[in-house]
């Protein structure tokens, strides 16, 4: 069954009212009733909804297929144009032009909605005509506000407020159902049955196609089968065994979704089948396209690169539009009602199969002061949404019942040796279980005789922490180190806790990191008992706008975070690779937290399943599971969780000693200046 035949009978219903929209704007162009400047932006708008017409009706009839390569990348080219870099300076989604054309009050407002009606190209592509229909309503409604006379923004906003309001039903509900339903296999059945030899399939999804898409599917192409299959078995066995490490049972469940980017379809195919051997059927779900589902910019779904990161940068607080306390309920309300709806879909789920990419250079934000931000009191609700959100999701989707894997590889903006180090990652991403195991377990015996741990930074790095740990009943049977190997979390090579945050404090100081889309420069953290307490960075020239990037992207709009979670890197391999190849400061997060020690700030690793058991390999139980905000789940859930968990790590060129400080004051040093000190672990300095 071709995957437009399930929205069959919904674009039957919504026919007229889609015929008689484009009908009506086909004949904006020629009119003269709204004047300029406001006049060339309907115009644009009037353009781009003929041009989602004209893609289309192409899809409905299947004539995408058939369009030659150069055809596809002229389609990609126009669709895109807009707001690449070279065109973004004049083009009416930039607040800060539209802001100049349009006005300072009208202009951003009209930028925000030029912005969310892009996402036409992803509903034309999934023969999805209801949102084409909704979108193309408004912009007429927008369009009779200027036809006799310019309206105040507080009517244009009203227009939008009620648009993304009164669609939320739609919107927030399907983003639910393509979260847990296999049927919804639009990405799947292009993967499936296309010829991923032919790199035309890749302008199927709707997304923007980029030379670094074209060139890592040629690669992938390029590759053996039993690589590809080692590939995917890393993540699909990674899984696995995450389910087999938590004692959580793989056999309740049905459904996996795999999150991806653009270009690795060969290895996403092979990971399939593989999850199918498992008994889970894949769910390939895009990245969020509506405003209302979309999170500070985070892409959490398949996706390609961005054509333009400024313009996402620009863009990712649109819901200051329409984001109120009335709002806020309705969003959950409906939230409620969808979960509602398909609770047996999301019973089913076992959770995220994740695969990164990382290698490109980094994105120095520009801040329009033009594009819209939220006020103090719309970041409140966006907080308090998150904490009323989550009781509803883990009740229909417990997280002491879900997994996940997370694994990573290079982009070729990594430079000449992308390659080689794709190779290397591979062997990375495969390292011996066995012998990681064994060596993190000493450094485990020595950090559970400590009250706290004392970690310094070297040259530079001015870093000097105190990290408070639990205390432990019977060391016999429990200790506060989880030891982390190729699971959930791959590459393998980490023991880490959720700190005491009383007496935990001090500066942590980071040179250069990339967190999410972001390089840090010199970022320091101030402590103090466990919570953040002061931060800056360097940047920008005005340190107030460092601060807000840090407040934007670490601490996600929250006045502080406690660290969440404390944990010391092995993998050296990973480290060794970094300083051969010179791409330190492209690793993300993910292979970077392996290199040295970390600090997450946000919730614990444990949130929302700390009261399921955790078990090393040894037996012993990890009880180092809470801290003492998300202990409030028991009196205030609300009060516990944070909805972010985001890690700084010191790489091991920053890093002087750590120290495990026991109760009686010996000090027994588990690294000194950035080598491994604790008897057994003497391999991991092999590649130091």
């Amino acid at each position: 069954m071709k995957y437009q035949e399930l929205f069959r009978d919904e674009n039957r219903q919504i026919q007229e009212r889609y015929d008689l929209a484009m009908e009506r704007i086909a004949q904006i162009p020629s009119e003269s009733a709204v004047k300029e400047p406001y006049r060339a932006y309907m115009v644009r708008l009037a353009q781009w909804a003929q041009q989602i017409d004209e893609l289309l009706r192409l899809c409905m009839r299947d004539e995408l297929e058939a369009c030659s390569l150069n055809e596809l990348q002229a389609w990609n080219e126009r669709l895109f144009a807009d707001v690449m870099p070279e065109h973004y300076g004049q083009s009416f989604a930039n607040p800060a032009f539209a802001a100049q054309r349009l006005g300072a009050e009208i202009g951003p407002l009209l930028a925000a909605f030029y912005a969310q009606f892009r996402a036409a190209v992803v509903f034309a592509c999934e023969c999805r005509m209801t949102e084409i229909t909704i979108l193309c309503e408004t912009f007429l409604q927008i369009y009779a506000l200027f036809e006799e006379e310019v309206p105040s923004a507080e009517s244009v906003r009203d227009v939008l407020y009620w648009f993304f309001s009164d669609y939320t039903d739609v919107t927030l509900t399907y983003r639910l159902r393509e979260q847990f339903d296999p049927s919804l296999s639009f990405a799947k059945d292009i993967i499936r049955e296309s010829d991923l030899t032919d790199l035309r399939y890749l302008y199927r999804f709707g997304e923007y196609v980029s030379d670094s898409e074209l060139k890592v599917a040629a690669y992938l192409n390029s590759l053996p089968e039993e690589t590809i299959e080692k590939m995917a078995r890393t993540c699909t066995e990674g899984y696995r065994k995450g389910f087999a490490v938590m004692r959580r049972d793989l056999a309740k469940k049905s459904t996996v979704s795999i999150r991806y980017e653009l270009g690795f379809e060969r290895m996403v195919r092979a990971a399939i089948r593989q999850f199918e051997e498992m008994g889970l059927e894949t769910i390939l779900c895009r990245a969020a396209v509506w405003s209302v589902n979309q999170n500070g910019g985070r892409k959490i779904g398949y996706h390609s690169s961005s054509p333009n990161p400024q313009f996402d940068y620009d863009h990712r607080y649109d819901n200051a539009i329409y984001l109120d306390k009335a709002f806020k309920e309705r969003k959950l309300g409906v939230l409620r009602t969808a979960y509602e709806r398909y609770q047996k879909e999301a019973a089913r789920y076992a959770g995220p199969a994740v695969i990164e990419t990382f290698g490109e250079d980094g994105f120095t934000p520009v801040n329009h002061a033009e594009a819209l931000a939220l006020s103090p009191v719309q970041e409140e609700l966006a907080i308090a949404y998150q904490n009323e959100a989550m009781p509803i999701i883990n009740r229909y989707v417990p997280g002491n019942e879900t997994s996940f894997t997370i694994l990573a590889f290079p982009l070729p903006a990594i430079g000449k040796d992308f390659e080689e180090i794709f190779a290397e990652t591979i062997r990375i991403n495969t390292l011996d279980d066995e012998e990681y195991s064994r060596i993190q377990q000493r450094i485990i015996e020595t950090l559970d005789q400590a009250s706290f741990v004392h970690v310094t930074g070297r040259g530079t790095n001015e870093t000097d922490i105190r990290v408070s740990l639990h205390t432990l009943g019977d060391s016999r049977r429990e200790t506060n180190f989880e030891n982390c190997v190729a699971d959930v979390n791959i590459p393998l090579g980490e023991v880490f806790t959720s700190p005491v945050l009383k007496g935990t404090g001090g500066l942590l100081h980071v040179e250069r990191v990339y967190l999410g889309n972001y390089q840090f420069v010199n970022l320091r953290l101030v402590i103090e008992d466990g919570m953040v307490k002061d931060y800056s960075c360097d940047n920008f020239a005005d340190p107030e706008e460092g601060r807000r990037l840090i407040r934007q992207e670490i601490l996600k709009n929250h006045e502080s975070l406690p660290v969440g979670e404390f944990a010391i890197g092995t993998n050296t391999r990973a480290y060794a690779m970094a300083e051969r190849f010179g791409i330190a400061q492209k690793l993300p997060i993910l292979i970077a937290e392996k290199m040295g020690p970390h600090f997450a700030v946000g919730d614990t690793c444990y949130s929302w399943s700390e009261d399921s058991p955790m078990y090393n390999p040894d037996g012993r139980e990890v009880i180092a599971r809470d801290n003492e905000i998300s202990l409030l789940r028991r009196e205030d859930v609300t009060k516990a969780y944070f909805g972010c968990h985001t890690d700084i790590t010191i790489p091991y060129s920053e890093l002087g000693d750590i120290v495990a400080v026991t109760p009686d004051g010996r000090r027994l040093p588990v690294i000194r200046e950035g080598r491994f000190a604790v008897a057994g672990t003497e391999a991991l300095n092999d590649c130091l």
